[in-house]
Order: structure tokens, then C-alpha cells, then sequence
């Protein structure tokens, strides 16, 4: 679906009209293709904490060339800074020695990632200077521009061997809508993560279900994580069962018919993975449904329904399937809350209040799951689908336009991040909601 403002602002009285009037100037995305590099260029390398030593050996072993230093002439695509050895405030300066000289020698849509020690797992100066690199990152994601990424990964130091994955996401243009994020690796559970030994099938031989996979975010869902190994089984009501079926057949996939909110359906649901795959290796809670209305206007049925579809089902199947042992050993639940759920929109508070639930079972799960399962939740922003096609062209425009990067996101950039919580290599990364939304200028 092609953004009509992006193209005007491309041509050239576009780009005039841009520079004179300071209009929002959207740089066209880079997204990954299957058969592509994770990261085509070089990226540079700073700091010297605890990191620093593993990141050349990590990044080789993904097929990414690193350098510590520009030769003249080059530009980079990416720059990764190890922060963890910042102690105290006088460190901080550490950030604006390595990245001024750095940041007009960039490659279009270029990466940044700062490795830091969570907050909480420190004390005195070192924890005053270790949450100052959010306001650093968060900062920095607004000014890079060109479409670039900013993000902030907390590491607790028992988890040091297992950022592959996630530098292998962040780095890449899967995430290409992502930007302004702190991703905890290590804070809950498990430190330890699986060896993958194919980065472009990360999920070869697992079995993934996805609800709502017949149509926008849920087929988008389904597909990234076929081309990544796995298996899917698609749920969806009977009214999307053609499309479902499908589906599933050009994925060589499973499917199942039925309404998430029926009473018996986490049994069913669970009685079908059980008998038909042995088990479930990832969990995609994506199904959702939005009944939109002031709260002075709203019906009982208009909010009883999106609480049905979107919290109350995907938290009892989740503990069906958890209870019954359903779940594989090193599982991934996955789910799909909203921007909403965070900063809240007129009209929405049903949907708001679902999502936001979203987040609380990630919350209420994080430390209690064991098996080295692990439960994490996307929150996208304006994603351009049939459903915001609808939207009126001044409120669509203006939702559009309101994140760093001055444009909507794709299905694929959901899909991307959860593929990224469902790999086999992110056993670290545990009780994170990251916003997929172009790092949104309001409650992101």
C-alpha cells in the first residue's frame, strides 16, 4: 500500500517544498529479503566495557564486518558503543567522543546500538549513569534521521554470550521500524540461549501457532515465520476459514477453525497441538478486534467483546497450554499489545485497556515461567493495512506522520520483531514489550 505523501515528497518540486517549509521528508525504508546480508556495509565498534572483547567474535560469526575505527572515505552502516564499563556521570562523555565524529559518515537507513548493564543490577554513580543512556538513545533516535534506528540494550552480565540474536535484529533492517527501544537481554529467567545453527532459519523444526492468521498482521506473521523454519498452524474464526486454508496450504502449514472467546477453545487449541505436532514451540497471540467508541457512548457489548478477543482469550489459552504442558522446553509466547496500551487514543478504551493487559500478562508471566520459555510482547504504532486504509485521509496522514521516521509501518515489521522473540537464539530475551512504531513522538 504506497504512501501517496512519501512519493510527492521524492519528486522534485516535493523535495523543494520539503526543504523551505520544513515538511516531514519520510526516507524510504530498507527491509530485509530472504538471500540478503543481515548487514550490508561495515559497522563500527566503541567503548570499552565488558562487551567490547565478544563483539568482533559475535558479529563475525553473523557474517557482519566490524572495524573499530573509518578509514577516509568510508562510511559506516552501523555503529555499536559497549557502555557497560561507564561507572559514573564523568564517563557519559565517553557517548559524545565516539559518536560526533561519527554521526556525518553514515550510510542511508544506518543503525545504532548502545550496549549497556540494566539499572538495577548496579548502584550509587553507576547506576545514575547507566540510566542516563536512555535519554542518550531515545535523543538520539530523533535526530538521526535518513531512516535511521536507535536502540538501547540492556545486558546483565551473566548474559554477555547471548546478544547474537539480538544485535542480529537490530542491526539488520528487520528493524526497520524499529527505533528508541531499551531491550532488557538476561533481567528475567534465563541467560543462556540456544546455538542456532542457520541465522537465516533460526526456527527450523519448531511449530509456531498464530491466531488471526488469515488476513494483515497475522498472515504477515505466519509468513516471516515460515521462511524462518518453522511449521505454522493458523487459527482464525469460520468466517476467515477460506482464506486461513489457504494460507496454510502455500505454507505447508496446519490451520484450525474456531472462535478464540468459546469456552472450550484453549482446549481445543491445546488438544490439537498435542495430538497433531507433539507440542508448540512458539505462541503468537495476534487475533484482535477493535469496536471503537467515547466512553460516554459506549455499549456493554462493545466493550465486553474487544476484552474477550484480545486479554481475556490470549491469557486463558496461554495458561492452557502452559497448565497442560503443551509448551516445548525453551517456548516462546508472543504477544501482540499496541501503542495504545501505552499512551491510550480517544475512543479506544476497550482496546486500550486490552492491550495494555497485554503488557501485564507479559508482567505477570516474566518470572514464573520455567523450561526457559519466555514471554514478550510487540506494541505497534500506525501500521498501514486494509483496516487503516478506512481511516479518514487527515486522520490517517496526521498518524502517519507523528514518529521519527515521518511514516507508517508494514505488516512485516510486526512480523520481524516477533520473529526476532520467537528464534531459537533469544533464551535471554524475556519480558520485553518493544513498540514497533518509528519511535512515535507521543508515549514512546
Amino acid at each position: 500500500m504506497s504512501d501517496r505523501y512519501q512519493g510527492f515528497a521524492s519528486t522534485p518540486i516535493g523535495r523543494l517544498l520539503v526543504k523551505n517549509l520544513g515538511l516531514p521528508d519520510p526516507t524510504a525504508l530498507e527491509r530485509w529479503g530472504a538471500g540478503d546480508r543481515l548487514v550490508d556495509g561495515l559497522v563500527v565498534l566503541g567503548g570499552d566495557g565488558r562487551i567490547a572483547e565478544i563483539l568482533p567474535t559475535t558479529l563475525d560469526g553473523l557474517g557482519i564486518a566490524s572495524a573499530t575505527s573509518l578509514e577516509d572515505g568510508v562510511r559506516a552502516k552501523a555503529l555499536v558503543f559497549d557502555a557497560t564499563g561507564i561507572t559514573d556521570t564523568g564517563g557519559l562523555l565517553a557517548l559524545q567522543e565516539f559518536f560526533t565524529p561519527l554521526m556525518r559518515r553514515l550510510e542511508s537507513c544506518p543503525r545504532v546500538v548502545v550496549v549497556g548493564t540494566p539499572p538495577e543490577l548496579t548502584s550509587g554513580g553507576e547506576r545514575v549513569a547507566q540510566r542516563a543512556l536512555e535519554g542518550f538513545t531515545r535523543s538520539l533516535g530523533k535526530e538521526i534521521g535518513r531512516g535511521g534506528t536507535v536502540q538501547l540494550v540492556y545486558v546483565a552480565p551473566a548474559a554477555d554470550g547471548a546478544v547474537d540474536s539480538t544485535l542480529a535484529f537490530l542491526l539488520s533492517p528487520k528493524s526497520a521500524y524499529v527505533s528508541g527501544q531499551v531491550v532488557r537481554i538476561g533481567a528475567h529467567g534465563s541467560t543462556s540461549t540456544e546455538a542456532v545453527a542457520d541465522w537465516t532459519r533460526p526456527l527450523d523444526g519448531k511449530v509456531a501457532l498464530v491466531t488471526g492468521a488469515s488476513r494483515g498482521i497475522g498472515e504477515e506473521i505466519a509468513r516471516v515465520l515460515h521462511r524462518d523454519g518453522a511449521t505454522v498452524v493458523g487459527v482464525d474464526v469460520p468466517q476467515a476459514a477460506s482464506e486461513l486454508q489457504d494460507l496454510m496450504t502455500e505454507l505447508d502449514g496446519d490451520h484450525l477453525v474456531l472462535d478464540i472467546t468459546a469456552p472450550d477453545a484453549p482446549q481445543r487449541i491445546a488438544h490439537h497441538l498435542r495430538e497433531h505436532h507433539g507440542g508448540v514451540d512458539v505462541v503468537v497471540h495476534n487475533a484482535g478486534i477493535t469496536r471503537d467508541r467515547r466512553l460516554a457512548n459506549m455499549a456493554e457489548d462493545r466493550w465486553s467483546s474487544v476484552i474477550a478477543v484480545n486479554l481475556t482469550a490470549p491469557e486463558l489459552i496461554t495458561r492452557e497450554l502452559l497448565d497442560a504442558g503443551v509448551v516445548n522446553a525453551a517456548g516462546r509466547i508472543v504477544g501482540v499489545a499496541s501503542i495504545a496500551g501505552i499512551a491510550g487514543n480517544v475512543g479506544q478504551t476497550n482496546y486500550a485497556t486490552s492491550k495494555a493487559g497485554i503488557i501485564g500478562l507479559v508482567e505477570s508471566l516474566r518470572d514464573e515461567l520455567a523450561d526457559g520459555i519466555t514471554v514478550n510482547a510487540v506494541a505497534p504504532g500506525f501500521i498501514v493495512t486494509q483496516m487503516t486504509a478506512a481511516v479518514p485521509f487527515a486522520t490517517r496522514e496526521v498518524g502517519q506522520r507523528l514518529n521519527a521516521m515521518s511514516q507508517g509501518g508494514l505488516p512485516v515489521d510486526v512480523a520481524e520483531t516477533v520473529a526476532w522473540f520467537a528464534s531459537a537464539g533469544s533464551g535471554a530475551v524475556n519480558g520485553n514489550v518493544v513498540r514497533v512504531c518509528g519511535q512515535m513522538m507521543l508515549g514512546a
